[in-house]
């Protein structure tokens, strides 16, 4: 009797301690990061998967609530709204991160701060204005299409291209950014030599939808390099734009500097036929096994990427930093931001400024814009990052 007593004893005993190892690993504080789906940002949301392995989900203890927004968020904003503002429903929810800050998210940090001003809200390639985005996001990032907007026909023109050719849509060409830097873009490459020409392909949220605008690019890009010859090289603002981009340049010539949001994920695995799953989060591996079979179709010199994905850097990166702030460790700025980023891309380089206004000439200290050295497959790095980019271009509208 004594016996079963001390067992039942004992088995509390373990269960107290089992149950108090649980409540002591729990996080105590939840980060919610809100991406794309696999099929418009796997980049953002392989960044997402990253940190949930490192910090734990939060269903199970862990730190990390992740979810994707909609394919066709154009059409549902209200439902991104929601998702994102349900994440302060949470009581242990202390930053959220949207990585790409689609339409929609200003008004839903704007309903989050209404609610829990004490959240961190981190916005990654915002695609609203900068001055309406910065005036509720506690920090906003994006790749530095400014300085990009003179740097890629700089490497078009270093890649051997006389003719630079921009392939966008009414949409994206609304947004201030990406204006921008089409027009910094078509002001550098008068500068340095190359031709300039503007196409206008179907945006991909439209009734085409991702299938109708693909096609249109698998058609044109063989009619555009007759048009403008075979040295010429292509940029497009849109994910969906990428891949048949880049198996046309392979198959027919022409070059590729990089995709609007940079990575060796964005377009490659697909056009060339690659399955990444061994190398699934290994991104040296990943870029071998891509400029291997580039050389071997006699696309070498032709293509370039950045090392490391930019969504991948951004989802991670931010939901790195909140932890570093909310902790005490970092504040939001440009140093604190790149070494966040530079945990998960060991071995590059970052570069980063301040979004200026250009109306007021203030300089945002919320908003931060980076970029990194451009690869390319076979020949190597351009150096990118060590060019003064000149004055004159940041103050193109």
């Amino acid at each position: 009797m004594k016996r079963a007593v001390y067992v039942v004893i004992a088995m509390l005993f373990m269960f107290f301690l089992t149950t108090c190892d649980i409540v002591y690993a729990a996080a105590q504080y939840h980060i919610g990061i809100v991406t794309g789906t696999v099929s418009q940002g796997e980049d953002e949301l392989r960044g997402a998967e990253r940190v949930i392995q490192e910090y734990g989900d939060a269903s199970s203890g862990g730190m990390i609530v992740h979810v994707t927004y909609p394919d066709n968020f154009m059409q549902e904003m209200e439902t991104v709204i929601s998702q994102i503002v349900g994440l302060a429903d949470d009581p242990l929810m202390k930053a959220i991160i949207v990585n790409q800050s689609i339409p929609g998210t200003t008004e839903a940090f704007r309903r989050v701060k209404e609610r829990r001003p004490d959240i961190l809200c981190f916005a990654a390639e915002a695609q609203e204005d900068p001055g309406v985005i910065s005036s509720v996001a506690d920090l906003v990032t994006s790749v530095n299409d400014i300085y990009r907007g003179y740097l890629i026909p700089v490497a078009a023109k270093k890649m051997g291209a006389t003719d630079f050719v921009h392939i966008s849509f009414p949409r994206h060409m609304s947004y201030e950014l990406l204006s921008r830097r089409r027009n910094i873009m078509e002001a550098t490459c008068k500068d340095i030599g190359l031709k300039f020409h503007f196409e206008t392909a179907p945006d991909p949220v439209s009734d085409v939808g991702v299938a109708g605008a693909q096609q249109f690019i698998l058609e044109k890009v063989p009619a555009w390099l007759e048009k403008y010859g075979p040295k010429t090289a292509f940029f497009n603002t849109n994910v969906a734009h990428v891949e048949p981009l880049i198996r046309q340049i392979v198959t027919y010539g022409g070059y590729y500097v990089e995709s609007s949001v940079p990575s060796p994920l964005r377009g490659y695995p697909g056009a060339l036929g690659l399955d990444l799953t061994a190398e699934k989060g290994n991104f040296p591996a990943i870029m071998k096994k891509i400029e291997n079979v580039i050389i071997q179709k006699g696309a070498s010199g032709r293509l370039g990427t950045w090392a490391y994905s930019c969504g991948y850097a951004e989802s991670a990166g931010l939901v790195e930093l909140a932890k570093r702030v909310i902790d005490g460790k970092a504040k939001t700025s440009i140093g604190d931001l790149i070494k966040a980023y530079e945990k998960y891309t060991p071995g590059s380089e970052w570069n980063g400024s301040y979004y200026v206004d250009l109306n007021t000439g203030i300089e945002k200290t919320n908003y931060i814009l980076v970029y990194q050295d451009t690869y390319v497959f076979g020949k190597g790095y351009l150096g990118l990052t060590k060019l003064q980019v000149p004055q004159k271009y940041l103050k193109i509208r």
